[in-house]
């Protein structure tokens, strides 16, 4: 069993698949988004999008009481360690009006909406080519083995690369790249959703206060 294991996690043919796919799809999403998309491992383990949403329901009431105590400039003096959430409330205080808050975030979402697409691009690319490159070393392996026919210790070697290498495709894609672009998917789906509504509300609540959130200053008046 032991020998068994080691065989089919030799290095060489896993090397193979994994530089092949690894490279195919930095070819089609960028080296850049490659990165991005090893960095979202972590999230795809820590993300807790529903505490997240609830966090974010809990300060929309804050944020509707301090505004009416004290208006909609003070909404940055609220606490919150979510970036998203943080940034939100800066802004949101700081705009000349709703509408300018409404583009900045509405871009904001968009913005992380496609940093989404393109990391959860990348591991589908790997999904997609990795049982490709499985094949191509199949082919590579029956090519030795054939070539070598006249010598039968040269046949069990290359019947095991071809019989390796489309085992770790069909492992990469559909137990690893597979399965982490499903649940990146599903994440974005969760996170982005949680932080529409946050905005909504927030559009909303300026608006209900009159449209203004600080007064022009002298030089902007100008």
């Amino acid at each position: 069993m032991t020998e068994i294991l080691v065989n089919i996690f030799a290095p060489l043919p896993l090397l193979a698949v994994l530089m092949g796919a690894g490279l195919i799809a930095c070819s089609q999403t960028g080296f850049a988004t490659a990165r991005a998309a090893f960095a979202a491992l972590r999230p795809l383990v820590t993300a807790r999008p529903d505490i997240e949403r609830d966090t974010a329901r809990a300060m929309l009431f804050r944020i509707e009481a301090v505004t009416e105590l004290h208006g909609l400039m003070r909404t940055d003096r609220l606490e919150t360690g979510h970036p998203f959430i943080a940034q939100a409330l800066i802004t949101f205080a700081n705009a000349r009006n709703v509408a300018h808050f409404s583009d900045w975030v509405r871009q904001a979402i968009d913005d992380r909406r496609s940093r989404h697409a393109r990391v959860i691009a990348f591991w589908n690319a790997i999904a997609d080519v990795a049982p490709a490159i499985g094949m191509a070393g199949t082919i590579v392996g029956l090519i030795g083995m054939f070539a070598g026919m006249h010598d039968p210790e040269t046949i069990g070697a290359s019947m095991a690369l071809a019989l390796m290498t489309t085992l770790h495709g069909t492992i990469l894609a559909n137990v690893i790249a597979g399965p982490i672009a499903n649940r990146l998917a599903a994440l974005s789906d969760r996170e982005i959703a949680w932080q529409q509504t946050l905005a909504e509300r927030m559009i909303a609540i300026g608006e209900r206060e009159g449209g203004a959130i600080r007064k022009p200053s002298a030089r902007e008046a100008a």
